[in-house]
């Protein structure tokens, strides 16, 4: 308890402050990427945009390193006087995060057939109207695993959030190597702060377990 008691209340060192900002920043993440990637992937899978296959070229990106950026992307937040805010960690979690949340996606809108979207075109519905009132109920599975797995990867970041906070927008992951000193590795400490910040992480699981499951097996009973 003693190691527990030290990251709680241990003079200057601000573990609550690091929860709040890995909340805030993995919650916000995890809205903005599916707020981008819905439409996206209705555009992928309907209209095949770019007379190709865009999906294969932004997955290509994300198999580039993010160390590869991470000069430029400095640059650029510092010249924004981004730096050391939620706002620069949740544009960077976005980017990273947003390939697999349009792969995802794209998937559960491609198993819709095109005749329910027919129909609601023929009553007048435009394509806002279809998205918001046929897909997005259709496809709540695959967004709620999306959301899940966006959340998760987000809370667990750690090298760009070690390069773009100093201070004020530190997440729980630098807030825990925090620990980690020119005179000694405080593992009891490190220890206790890793499993208290693992916690919200089990509770966002838990509630959407079933969409999970929802999701990775929507296809195992297809003839």
């Amino acid at each position: 308890m003693t190691h527990y008691t030290n990251v709680l209340y241990a003079y200057g060192y601000n573990f609550k402050n690091y929860f709040l900002n890995s909340i805030i920043i993995s919650l916000a993440t995890s809205l903005l990427v599916i707020i981008i990637t819905l439409p996206a992937a209705y555009s992928i899978a309907r209209f095949n945009p770019l007379g190709g296959n865009p999906l294969v070229m932004v997955l290509s990106l994300r198999l580039v390193p993010i160390l590869v950026f991470v000069i430029p992307i400095f640059i650029l937040f510092k010249y924004l006087s981004l730096l050391d805010t939620k706002l620069s960690l949740i544009l960077m979690n976005t980017v990273i995060n947003a390939p697999l949340s349009l792969l995802l996606l794209v998937g559960f809108v491609q198993d819709i057939p095109e005749s329910i979207e027919e129909a609601a075109t023929i009553d007048s519905a435009s394509t806002l109207a279809i998205i918001w009132h046929i897909i997005l109920p259709l496809i709540f599975p695959g967004i709620a695993a999306a959301a899940c797995l966006v959340f998760i990867f987000t809370w667990n970041e750690y090298f760009m959030s070690l390069i773009l906070s100093f201070q004020k927008s530190i997440p729980v992951t630098v807030g825990a190597a925090l620990f980690i000193t020119a005179w000694e590795v405080k593992w009891g400490e490190m220890a206790a702060a890793i499993t208290l910040s693992i916690i919200p992480v089990l509770i966002f699981v838990f509630f959407l377990q079933k969409y999970l499951v929802l999701a990775f097996t929507a296809g195992a009973t297809k003839e």
